[in-house]
């Protein structure tokens, strides 16, 4: 049967790119809706919908359609980024960053820190008019800066709501009667908030506040602080990260329970913390293979950030590796508790290159204690649950966002690097054209 497909795909192979129909031959699917691997099958997409999944010898090709061969490859849904920067429309960032999302198999990003441009942005890549993932953006962060007052946060909050925004994204800063109005505000319109923990606040406020969304386990630390503590007072760090040898371990699994009962999702972003604050040498992060695809500046600020980080005088190399266990302790106990959890690394920050970070906050989420299948959901069918979208699994009658790999990610999870192509709403692009669009931005400022 192999022989016969071989010889069939290379019949069709000049004239499959420019049909609107794609056939995945001889396929291992990968659903996403139960950890188990599908063999042999068939995955038709017409537009952007997939419209059939069967046996290799159930399922009929539609005559003319793309094939692409599946055999001992692994078909997942397209991953997502869920804590992204995105420039603006007009910047030249906003194609590299776009570019790598996609090459790296990112087909939804969630946008944190919005701007007007981004509205019809959203609807552009939604059309294809432009090229990049599918987009959710936040609307401009409510923090220190941006509110002066209640009466400042609700016109905020109702004005975001009626411009379209998907969601209000919480900035550092906000008093706790100011965050209690953007809360109340948005809960009254049904328009989700997330983002940090306002310190005024805290996490069981943000929880009973129903709060979207905790992103970089943000405010946890210090509310596991002793009740005589004064660690708020001194230096906590990143995200409280030197916080690490006062917090009560013992209530790590109470706190997660807490947060499954508010139904609060959280993005760890922990690849962003570990990178900072662990012993990393900087050149070993500067060599790595995805900083060729970033401008020289950029990585020597990053560079800059964590030489800062490693000098300060409160730094301490152990309380650093205490508090990447106790960050992956608590991630554990989130999704053993049943408290949702969203794939994110807060790209592009500190080593975090779009897209090739995602891969990396994969590995660190299996590195907390969760399988390769667990670690996947968090960036595929979680993300389908989170977000009310008909993403995220491989199944009949779902927008047609997959990635084709190599090796079976179930098995290892560093086999989602290995991308054979990546299919955008239905368009299939093979990983030799993702390569040649990422040329561009390679080693070049």
């Amino acid at each position: 049967m192999r022989l016969l497909l071989l010889l069939t795909l290379a019949l069709v192979g000049a004239q499959a790119m420019a049909s609107e129909t794609t056939a995945f031959v001889n396929v291992n699917v990968v659903p996403m809706s139960s950890e188990r691997v599908v063999p042999e099958q068939t995955v038709v997409v017409s537009g952007d919908r997939i419209v059939a999944i069967g046996l290799v010898d159930e399922v009929s090709i539609p005559k003319g359609a793309n094939l692409v061969d599946g055999t001992d490859r692994y078909l997942i849904p397209g991953l997502a980024e869920m804590h992204a920067h995105v420039p603006d429309p007009d910047s030249p960032a906003l194609g590299r960053y776009f570019s790598l999302y996609v090459a790296n198999g990112v087909t939804t990003i969630r946008g944190m820190l919005g701007r007007p441009a981004h509205l019809q942005l959203r609807d552009d890549l939604e059309s294809g008019k432009v090229f990049g993932p599918r987009l959710v953006t936040s609307g401009p962060s409510f923090n220190d800066r941006s509110v002066a007052g209640t009466t400042q946060a609700r016109d905020m909050v109702t004005a975001q709501q009626a411009a379209g925004y998907d969601f209000v994204k919480i900035h550092p800063g906000l008093t706790g009667e100011e965050f209690d109005a953007v809360a109340d505000t948005a809960n009254a319109l049904d328009f989700p908030f997330a983002g940090h923990v306002t310190i005024a606040a805290g996490v069981p406020r943000v929880l009973e506040k129903g709060q979207s969304t905790i992103d970089h386990l943000d405010g946890y630390f210090a509310a596991l602080l002793p009740p005589d503590s004064d660690g708020l007072g001194g230096y906590g760090g990143f995200f409280d990260a030197f916080l690490a040898d006062e917090i009560e371990v013992d209530r790590i699994k109470g706190i997660a329970a807490a947060t499954a009962a508010a139904g609060t999702w959280n993005v760890p972003t922990e690849i962003l913390v570990e990178q900072l604050i662990d012993n990393t040498p900087i050149q070993e992060l500067r060599n790595r293979p995805e900083m060729r695809y970033m401008p020289r500046a950029v990585v020597d600020d990053w560079a800059r950030a964590k030489e800062s980080q490693l000098a300060d005088h409160d730094y301490s190399a152990d309380v650093a590796a205490l508090a990447i266990k106790l960050r992956r302790q608590l991630i554990l106990e989130l999704h053993r508790a049943g408290a949702g959890l969203l794939l994110g690394s807060d790209s592009p920050q500190i080593f975090n290159v779009p897209g090739f970070s995602i891969h990396r906050e994969l590995e660190s989420l299996v590195a907390a204690g969760l399988t390769p299948y667990e670690a996947l959901q968090t960036g595929t069918a979680s993300v389908a649950v989170f977000l009310g979208s008909d993403t995220g699994l491989v199944e009949k009658g779902r927008a047609a966002d997959l990635v084709l790999l190599d090796a079976n990610p179930l098995a290892d999870i560093r086999n989602t690097r290995r991308i054979h192509g990546v299919m955008l709403r239905g368009t299939w692009h093979a990983a030799a054209t993702l390569e040649n669009s990422l040329l561009p931005y390679r080693n070049a400022d």
